[in-house]
């Protein structure tokens, strides 16, 4: 007699995929794709960082990877988490290493300019760019842009440059961070060096003058 195999109940076939577990040697793996994630979105893009892309370089076949990341969503969704940490992270280092009597707005753009051209930096501003096109991603980078936004960015940069609380110094604080932010993504078409330094003195001056360490007659000044 022939026997039929047992239906598939509906819960069963529709159970999520069994993911990795939480061992030392997974958490390691899951770190290594995740800094290759970092990497590729920073030197070819988020686009161009597929699946494939990233278990190459991750030194991973394409099964390995779905192990610990069986979809695309899960993935990118950990990347932003990945990203966002190591955001942060490099911020607090900015912040504790201010030398004994530097100038410390001078302190807090020129650490945040160099910042701006870390790899953490670069990948999550492309996946802001990329999620301007991209629904399901800008909805992903909303709690992290968040996050920086009030914890780093914020209260460190405040700390930075020694501003207070109020709407003045938070304009001083958002002209900073902003006009840093615009010239990372700009493409100067000549004298590149020479109008950034520019831009970042003014910035600067801008920053104590709204901090009422300076006249408005001091943002022009040579």
């Amino acid at each position: 007699m022939t026997h039929k195999p047992a239906p598939v109940s509906d819960a069963a076939s529709q159970a999520p995929p069994r993911l990795a577990a939480d061992s030392a040697k997974s958490r390691r793996t899951r770190a290594r794709i995740l800094d290759a994630a970092m990497k590729l979105f920073t030197i070819i893009g988020y686009t161009n960082a597929t699946n494939p892309r990233i278990a190459e370089e991750a030194g991973l076949t394409r099964g390995a990877m779905l192990y610990h990341f069986p979809s695309r969503d899960s993935l990118v969704e950990a990347a932003v988490d990945h990203i966002q940490a190591a955001r942060a992270r490099l911020f607090e280092d900015a912040v504790t290493s201010a030398p004994h009597g530097a100038d410390r707005t001078d302190h807090a753009i020129d650490s945040y300019w160099r910042l701006l051209g870390q790899p953490p930096f670069i990948a999550f501003a492309e996946l802001e760019a990329a999620a301007r096109t991209d629904e399901a991603l800008r909805l992903l980078l909303i709690p992290a842009q968040d996050a920086f936004d009030r914890a780093q960015v914020g209260e460190h940069l405040f700390d930075l440059v020694q501003a207070g609380r109020g709407p003045r110094f938070q304009a001083s604080r958002d002209l900073a961070r902003f006009m840093l932010e615009g010239l990372a993504h700009a493409r100067l078409a000549y004298d590149a060096e020479g109008r950034t330094d520019r831009l970042l003195a003014i910035a600067k001056r801008a920053a104590r003058m709204l901090n009422r360490k300076g006249g408005g007659q001091d943002l022009w000044e040579e």
